[in-house]
C-alpha cells in the first residue's frame, strides 16, 4: 500500500504518521519526488482500511500495490534509483560498462586485462574468483586467491571490482569487493539473498536461467527487504528451445523492467549468446532498448581461457566495440 502525500507535507506530521504505522507493526519507505512524496507501507496491509487515512491532512490519496514485489516496484518508488560507487553512477541517465575475464587465472592475466579495458573506457572490472560450473571437473576458479588478485588489479588501475559470491559463508572474503554479483544459478538462493540484504554494498543480481520477470524482481525484493536498497538487475539471457546460442537474450525484459521497477538494469551479452561475434550486436540492441549498462567478458587470449573463451572478446575487439558504444550512448542522451 502507498500513501500519496500532499506537496511539501509537514515534517512533524509525517514523522508522527510513520511512528503510528511502526506501532502497528509496519515498516515504511519514503520516496520524495519532484511532484509527489510517496510513503510506502510494507507488511500485511490487507487489514488496513484505506479510509482510515482520509482525515489525515497530509495524505492526498491511498493506493494498494497488487504485485508481490513492493520495494522494487516503481509504484512504491517513482524516481529511478541511481547507485553511486566512488563517483561512478549506475542507473537512468548514465551508462556503465563492466569488463574483464570470466575467470581470474593469474596476476599477470588480470592486471593486463584490467589495464586494457580501462584504456578502452570500461569503468569497472569483472572477474570470477569463485566459478559455478556445470561439470565438477571444470576449472572452479582461484577462489580466495582470485579475490586477492582482483584487488591487486584494482590497486594497479583504480577500477572498482565486481565478482560473484556463491556461498553465504564466504561473505567476509568480499569485504573489499565493490559490487557483489549473484549469479543466475543463485538467483533463488534465498538464504544468500537475505544475508546480502544486511550489507550496504551494491548487489548485481543476475536473472535465473529459466525465471520469470516477477520471480527476478522477487529475488531483488529479498535483498531490499533486508535493508540493502542498492540492487542492480542484470538480464543475461534465458533458456529456450533454441540450441544455436548458449541462451536467448530477452530484449523485451529491459524496457519492461525499466517500466515496472526503479532499479538499474544492465545486460550481459556474453552469457546471453555464448558466441563472441554476437556480443557487439547484442550490446547495441541493449543500448537501444534502454539498458543502463553492459557487463562484457574480455580475455587477453580467449583461445586459451580456462572458462568461457568462446564468448570472450579480445582487447582489440573490445576497444572497437567501446568506440561504437560511446557513440550510441551519446545518441541516447546518456553519460558514459
Amino acid at each position: 500500500m502507498i500513501l500519496v502525500l500532499k506537496q511539501n507535507p509537514d515534517k512533524e506530521k509525517l514523522q508522527s504518521l510513520i511512528a503510528l504505522l511502526a506501532e502497528q507493526g509496519f515498516s515504511t519507505n519514503l520516496s520524495e519526488g519532484t511532484e509527489h512524496t510517496i510513503l510506502g507501507i510494507i507488511g500485511d496491509t490487507s487489514k488496513i482500511d484505506p479510509d482510515s487515512f482520509s482525515n489525515n491532512e497530509i495524505v492526498e490519496s491511498v493506493k494498494r500495490i497488487s504485485e508481490p514485489y513492493k520495494m522494487a516496484n516503481r509504484k512504491m518508488h517513482p524516481m529511478d534509483t541511481v547507485i553511486n560507487l566512488n563517483g561512478i553512477n549506475i542507473g537512468e541517465g548514465f551508462f556503465s560498462v563492466i569488463a574483464g575475464p570470466c575467470s581470474v587465472e593469474s596476476e599477470e592475466q588480470i592486471v593486463e586485462i584490467a589495464k586494457s579495458v580501462k584504456k578502452s573506457g570500461a569503468k569497472l572490472l569483472r572477474g570470477g574468483a569463485f566459478k559455478p560450473r556445470t561439470s565438477p571437473y571444470s576449472f572452479q576458479g582461484l577462489q580466495a586467491d582470485g579475490i586477492k588478485l582482483l584487488l591487486e588489479a584494482k590497486k594497479e588501475t583504480g577500477l572498482p571490482i565486481v565478482t560473484e559470491i556463491m556461498n553465504l559463508n564466504h561473505i567476509d572474503m568480499f569485504a573489499d569487493v565493490d559490487i557483489i554479483q549473484v549469479g543466475a544459478r543463485n538467483m533463488q538462493n534465498f538464504d544468500l539473498l537475505k544475508e546480502l540484504g544486511k550489507c550496504s554494498k551494491p548487489i548485481l543480481l543476475k536473472r535465473g536461467l529459466a525465471n520469470t520477470i516477477e520471480e527476478f524482481l522477487m529475488s531483488a525484493e529479498y535483498i531490499m527487504a533486508g535493508g540493502n536498497k542498492n540492487v542492480i538487475l542484470c538480464e543475461r539471457g534465458i533458456r529456450t528451445f533454441e540450441t544455436m546460442t548458449r541462451n536467448t537474450l530477452d530484449i523485451s525484459a529491459i524496457p519492461l523492467l525499466k517500466k515496472i521497477s526503479h532499479l538499474p538494469v544492465i545486460v550481459d551479452p556474453s552469457h546471453a549468446s555464448g558466441i563472441s561475434s554476437l556480443v557487439p550486436s547484442l550490446s547495441k540492441a541493449s543500448i537501444a532498448a534502454g539498458a543502463d549498462g553492459l557487463i562484457i567478458e574480455v580475455h587477453n587470449n580467449p583461445a586459451k581461457a580456462l572458462s568461457d573463451g568462446a564468448q570472450s572478446l579480445n582487447p582489440a575487439q573490445f576497444d572497437v566495440l567501446m568506440a561504437d558504444i560511446k557513440r550510441r550512448v551519446e545518441f541516447e542522451g546518456k553519460t558514459l
